[in-house]
Parts: structure tokens; C-alpha cells; sequence
């Protein structure tokens, strides 16, 4: 189901897409990928923000509002399903 806010953020997408793309992922490689595609020519930039944006509403759809964590790549995973993190190393302690 479309929702205001992702009108809202099309119509961003629509006028710079790389703007749009960080509402959506914050600051990570897809924001990178979405500036050089646009660098590159505006269209791609369109299709690549779009594609972004699809797959958050695909999300949303499949995992329920705010039930999903975005991985990067155009990756949405249901919040129960996260992949294990690795315990940071104990830096400058002496302890196992």
C-alpha cells in the first residue's frame, strides 16, 4: 500500500535523486551508487532510486510497518531474522 511518505519521497526522487536515496538509507554505498549514477546521466539515477524505493514499500508489505532492518545492497530483512553480529575484539584489555 503506497503511504503519503512515500509520495513525499518520490516526488524527491523525481527532483534529485540522490537526496532520496539517503532519506531512504541514510549514508551508505547506495547513496554513493545514487550520486555516480546520477553523474553519470539522470535517468539512471531515476531508475535507481526508484528501485530503492519499491523495495522499501516491497518490505513494508511483506514485514509490517518498522518490522524490517535495511542491510544495504536493496536489502531488507525482517527484524527477527538478523544475522548474527561478531563481538568487537577487546582492544587494549588483557582479559580472554
Amino acid at each position: 500500500m503506497v503511504r503519503g511518505s512515500d509520495i513525499l519521497i518520490a516526488l524527491i526522487i523525481i527532483l534529485f535523486p540522490p537526496a532520496g536515496v539517503a532519506i531512504l538509507t541514510g549514508c551508505s554505498c547506495d547513496l554513493l551508487i545514487a550520486i555516480g549514477l546520477t553523474i553519470l546521466g539522470y535517468l539512471p539515477g531515476h531508475l535507481y532510486g526508484f528501485y530503492i524505493l519499491w523495495k522499501k514499500m516491497r518490505a513494508e508489505e511483506l514485514y509490517g510497518d518498522h518490522g524490517y532492518v535495511y542491510l544495504g545492497n536493496g536489502e531488507f530483512v525482517p527484524r527477527d531474522e538478523l544475522p548474527p553480529q561478531l563481538q568487537q575484539p577487546y582492544y587494549g584489555s588483557t582479559a580472554a
